[in-house]
């Protein structure tokens, strides 16, 4: 991942990337997500609803750690966006992060997806959000 693009920030242990694909906000973090990197990952997703875009897909491809601070900004952004109409995905986790999402019962309220492309795909009838 290129750290020097405009919409990535880095900060030690955690790379995140924004960018806007298909009327969705997808953010990418790599690395490992705990309360030394959460803030890293909360601006995006935030900014992100402030600016109209209330479908959040996060690609959890890259996600090596997800600790409880990791868990609960998903669960604030899930909020924001759904106070907006929207919904945050969650697409690609490896095991050992899906593993607390299991444990922790978190994956009962996101809609999670195998790969990014399916969490990209709307069914027929689904609103657009705004063009970048």
């Amino acid at each position: 991942m290129d750290r020097g693009m405009p919409g990535s920030t880095s900060q030690g242990r955690l790379t995140v990337d924004l960018r806007h694909e298909e009327g969705s906000a997808v953010v990418t973090p790599e690395g490992e997500l705990d309360h030394h990197t959460a803030e890293l990952l909360r601006e995006p997703l935030e900014r992100s609803v402030d600016e109209g875009y209330s479908r959040l897909v996060v690609d959890c491809s890259r996600l090596e750690f997800c600790d409880s601070t990791g868990l609960n900004v998903l669960l604030g952004a899930r909020l924001k966006a759904e106070a907006e109409g929207g919904a945050v995905h969650l697409a690609g986790m490896l095991p050992v992060v899906a593993r607390v999402f299991e444990i922790t019962g978190a994956n009962a309220v996101f809609t999670v997806h195998d790969d990014l492309a399916s969490a990209l795909r709307r069914p027929s009838g689904a609103s657009q959000q705004p063009d970048a």
